[in-house]
């Protein structure tokens, strides 16, 4: 028998519970109350989420409130990633887990290959690669599906998986945005540009160089469809054994990040 691992599949929630029960999780699974831990999960209303230092001039509230679209600032790093029609995954790990030893982009490394796995169980005629390149370092845009850092998954040559971790508390979170349908682009409706003539530059440059899975595999794929690949994905990669949650012991936990940070104003615009 492989290790042990628990999942979450939660369902849809505003973005402020996402990054508080992610953050919550990563407490648990660091103090050892909880084993390493997959969450999958999806988002009640579109939600912009900015990278932990990301400025908020960045964004353009009159565009976001318009469209009764949500804003939540992650505690990892990165760049702005709308999240709308996707499945998110979150992994935490405790710091002595081999997975989570050495630099963020080995453990990057390491967690792509599942990532891979489960794409390939979904389109194995679609063309993965766990991109190695280094032009993004720098590129000063805002949006983070418009070059991917290394170890992020393309598809066909376009940026398909966004990911971003964070090491705090004796533990790893590593939490990553895949896109099932939609258009990429919408992102720039959200972000502030100099004129309408440079939205429509950048909406076509993120599309140019990102994709969304259904896009990738030229089929329709469903949320549960690809929950059920990244759980076999990452059981086969890493011969995990999984203890599905029947309850989710880091509630009061979740809860309180929630309210003290993640939908408070002072989190939020605090860069």
């Amino acid at each position: 028998m492989g290790e042990q691992w628990r999942l979450i599949l939660d369902e849809a929630r505003d973005g402020s519970a996402n990054m508080a029960r992610d953050e919550a999780i990563l407490q648990a699974v660091a103090r050892g109350d909880q084993p390493p831990t997959l969450r999958l999960y999806a988002w009640r209303v579109p939600t912009l989420s900015l990278g932990y230092a990301q400025p908020t001039s960045d964004v353009d509230f009159d565009e976001l409130n318009k469209r009764g679209w949500q804003l939540v600032r992650r505690p990892s790093g990165g760049r702005a990633i709308l999240h709308a029609d996707e499945i998110t995954y979150s992994v935490a790990l405790p710091e002595t887990h081999p997975l989570a030893h050495g630099s963020v982009t080995e453990s990057y490394r390491r967690l792509s290959t599942a990532l891979i796995a489960a794409l390939r169980l979904l389109a194995p005629a679609m063309l993965i690669e766990a991109d190695q390149r280094h032009e993004r370092a720098a590129a000063p845009n805002a949006i983070c599906f418009e070059v991917p850092s290394d170890y992020e998954i393309t598809a066909q040559g376009k940026k398909l998986i966004g990911s971003a971790q964070m090491r705090k508390y004796g533990g790893v979170l590593q939490h990553g945005a895949l896109p099932l349908g939609g258009d990429v682009a919408d992102i720039c409706e959200a972000l502030t540009f100099p004129d309408e003539d440079s939205r429509q530059r950048a909406k076509l440059r993120v599309r140019q160089r990102a994709t969304t899975l259904s896009a990738a595999a030229e089929k329709p794929i469903a949320w549960q469809a690809a929950a059920e690949a990244l759980c076999e994905g990452f059981c086969q990669t890493f011969a995990l054994t999984w203890q599905v949650a029947a309850s989710f012991p880091e509630a009061d936990a979740a809860h309180a990040l929630t309210h003290s940070r993640y939908a408070a104003d002072a989190w939020t615009f605090s860069r």
